[in-house]
C-alpha cells in the first residue's frame, strides 16, 4: 500500500484568475480550486488580498507551515520569495487552464 502525502497548495488568487481570458470569476475560482484539491487529494487554500497582500501572506505561510507546500503563481517576485521552502511552484496560467479543463 502506497501512502501519498497531502500537499497544502497556496493559490495566488488574483494572479490565477486573471491569467486567462475571460478571467475566472472569484466564486468560480474558489469552487474549481476546491474540486481540483478533492480530485488530487490536496488541501487547497485560495489566498485573496486582505489585511496583508496575498504575496506576503503566501510567503509567510510557506515559511510557517509544514511541508509539503506547493504555491500556484506566475508572479516572479513571489516565486523567488518562496522557492527555497515550496516543494513545487505551479504557473498561474497552467493551473487556471487545468481548472477550466476539469469542468468540461
Amino acid at each position: 500500500m502506497t501512502l501519498h502525502r497531502v500537499a497544502t497548495v497556496l493559490v495566488d488568487a488574483e494572479n490565477v484568475r486573471r491569467s486567462v481570458w475571460p478571467n475566472i470569476p472569484k466564486d468560480e475560482l474558489e469552487e474549481l480550486a476546491r474540486a481540483w484539491g478533492d480530485a488530487h487529494g490536496h488541501e487547497v487554500v485560495v489566498v485573496w488580498e486582505g489585511r496583508e497582500s496575498a504575496d506576503d501572506r503566501i510567503a509567510r505561510e510557506v515559511a510557517e507551515l509544514e511541508p509539503p507546500l506547493w504555491v500556484v503563481t506566475s508572479d516572479r517576485e513571489l516565486r523567488e520569495r518562496v522557492r527555497d521552502d515550496a516543494e513545487r511552484i505551479i504557473g498561474g496560467g497552467s493551473f487556471a487552464r487545468e481548472l477550466r479543463a476539469q469542468r468540461e
